[in-house]
């Protein structure tokens, strides 16, 4: 097993190819749109597929049946990460960039053309699966270019809190993409709190996929301006680029694989229960008249979206936050402190939850500090576990088989925990406390990358 670096030289020392300010931009808004993308099916398949695409005459399997298409993508996206993987290590970052974010724009633009299951029956969802796979096949693809640009333009010591501009994509794509719900259901308002209005459900969902297309012009104009770091410039001059780069991160770099799976694990379940189960459980009536329907806080969607965004704007703030004290104190040692503070979150569930308003905020802001604190470091940590010929493929498929285990599952094992507790999410946040200690075991097998030349 090879070693990912040495010691400090190379782009530490050397002036970036691409001004900061070209870094930043092409990391964060190409994120920021294929988060929002994301955040958009999210949503959609809590508030409107369980109804259009889904129908069964009961809600909890029409929305487990979303839930199921909407991990589905999870799947897809290892083999994103293996495909755009290889030609980023190939070919270059920047091509690779703008070919993932192209796929995403336009599967997620013709979701808001799809015809609905009243329509044309079971060719609706099938349909609506093709869509979401080519959703997690491009998202395989863009996270660990956009974090390779990021950190292999960085500066001396500043790797992580440049890596923490890709991941600030995924708190502002999920304000943007909830802020236009919010907007949309205002302006078609409905009567019934647990269901969006006709109006809604007959047009107004599609808008928001419809505006995608608008963001991943912008997202290509300024990609497009980008030029290869010097890393991956070096490896082509000297001739370190392999043939396959899939067979060579397997033979020589399995083990930082696994453990950059796991690194991720806590991080996927947190995300995914804050943003996706969380709308679920805060929109769900306190005593639902239907036997079969489960209990939860009893918000109407408009004060639980806006409760949600309110703690996203904690989760962008310790994103950022997180960068310098990764960069100060490592990444290893950081992750460890917020890993034990993820399961002791797990542990607080039920008392937070059941503290009235005040309670559900505190479990929001604690709950997406945490997601920032875990959410940033990453951005550097999984580069800097590979050297450079073969870190786009080992860093998309660490990240991305991370979401297999944790977000493909983690809203369908979230809501039957909520069922077999009858309710309480108290089994959901042991849930979450097991995926944290399992990450917790794998930084403490881990070793600190803080130090490694990112042009090895």
């Amino acid at each position: 097993m090879s070693a990912p670096a040495t010691s400090l030289t190379g782009s530490d020392t050397a002036a970036p190819r691409n001004p900061r300010s070209r870094v930043i931009l092409a990391s964060l808004i190409g994120t920021t749109i294929e988060f929002y993308d994301f955040y958009v099916y999210a949503t959609a398949a809590v508030l409107v597929f369980p109804h259009l695409f889904f129908p069964s005459g009961n809600d909890t399997t029409a929305l487990l049946a979303s839930f199921a298409v909407f991990g589905a993508a999870m799947v897809a996206r290892p083999l994103g990460a293996v495909f755009f993987g290889h030609l980023g290590d190939r070919v270059g970052r920047k091509t690779t960039l703008v070919a993932a974010l192209l796929t995403m724009g336009i599967a997620t633009f013709l979701i808001g053309l799809l015809p609905t299951y009243a329509l044309i029956g079971w060719f609706a969802p099938l349909l609506l699966v093709i869509l979401r796979l080519a959703q997690g096949f491009a998202l395989g693809g863009e996270w660990s270019g956009a974090a390779l640009v990021a950190t292999e333009n960085a500066p001396k010591g500043k790797r992580a809190w440049y890596g923490t501009f890709p991941q600030m994509g995924a708190p502002i794509g999920f304000i943007i993409a909830n802020g236009l719900f919010l907007i949309i259901a205002a302006v078609l308002p409905s009567t019934d709190p647990s269901r969006p209005s006709d109006a809604f459900l007959d047009w107004g969902w599609r808008i928001p996929f419809l505006f995608s297309a608008v963001m991943v012009i912008v997202g290509l104009w300024v990609r497009l301006k980008l030029v290869e770091s010097d890393a991956f410039s070096k490896a082509v001059k000297t001739g370190t680029v392999v043939k396959t780069p899939l067979v060579a991160v397997f033979r020589s770099h399995w083990r930082q694989l696994i453990l950059g799976t796991f690194f991720m694990l806590a991080t996927y379940v947190l995300f995914y229960l804050m943003t996706t189960f969380s709308l679920s459980y805060g929109r769900a009536p306190i005593a639902p008249g239907d036997s079969a329907a489960l209990p939860g806080l009893g918000y109407s969607y408009t004060t639980f979206v806006l409760m949600l965004i309110a703690g996203v704007v904690f989760f962008g703030i310790f994103t950022l936050l997180s960068g310098p004290w990764a960069d100060k104190f490592g990444r290893r040692k950081t992750l460890i402190w917020v890993t034990l503070g993820i399961i002791v979150f797990g542990l607080l569930w039920v008392p937070l939850l059941g503290a009235g308003f005040a309670g559900v905020m505190l479990w929001l802001v604690i709950g997406f500090s945490l997601m920032g604190m875990t959410f940033g470091p990453m951005g550097a940590l999984l580069p800097e576990l590979f050297p450079t010929n073969v870190r786009y493929t080992g860093s998309g498929i660490s990240y991305n088989v991370s979401s297999i285990l944790g977000a493909a599952v983690a809203p369908f094992i979230a809501v039957w925990l909520w069922g077999l507790g009858e309710g309480s999410p108290f089994l959901v946040g042991i849930y979450l406390a097991a995926m944290g200690l399992l990450t917790l075991i794998a930084l403490l097998l881990g070793k600190e990358t803080k130090d490694v030349d990112i042009e090895l």
